[in-house]
């Protein structure tokens, strides 16, 4: 289950995408500080193009969903999950597959989009293997700097027809 962001959530927000793992295949990779997780959690929930929801599992928060450049037609999305917490429990895969399944029918559903894009790192093999477990395909491979290096960032979508 996907629901807003409550004040409550914004450290353990910024706890899980400072895991070492997390920070590992995105595309900002250091330690983000307090003063920076204020200030884009500021601009970003006064941004309209900008949507970011905790996915719930089992009644306990574990993830966050963010759409970026929200339109009409599409959005571009991403995640990350709590992996400490959900690695003690057993319940990391179940927890990762519902987190994209509740996003995945949020964007086609509450938000109303057609098409749902996201970027992810060429090496991140895992993710890619799930997203197209969902459906989502490769539309496009392109080359961005991540800490000074060039890395392949790898464009999926998924069309509301194909789901």
């Amino acid at each position: 289950m996907l629901r807003d962001v409550r004040d409550d959530d914004l450290p353990v927000m910024r706890q899980w995408r400072n895991h070492p793992r997390v920070r590992g295949v995105s595309f900002t990779t250091h330690e983000i500080g307090a003063d920076e997780h204020a200030r884009w959690w500021a601009a970003t929930s006064a941004d309209a193009s900008r949507r970011v929801l905790i996915y719930d599992h089992d009644g306990t928060a574990a993830g966050v969903v963010t759409y970026a450049d929200l339109s009409p037609e599409s959005a571009l999305w991403g995640y990350y999950l709590d992996l400490d917490g959900l690695e003690r429990s057993g319940t990391l895969l179940r927890a990762w597959a519902g987190l994209e399944r509740a996003a995945i029918e949020h964007a086609f559903g509450p938000l109303g989009l057609s098409v749902l894009r996201g970027e992810l790192l060429a090496a991140n093999v895992p993710v890619m293997l799930l997203h197209r477990r969902f459906g989502f395909v490769e539309v496009g491979v392109h080359r961005r700097d991540v800490d000074g290096m060039p890395r392949d960032v790898v464009t999926i979508e998924l069309r509301r027809e194909h789901t």
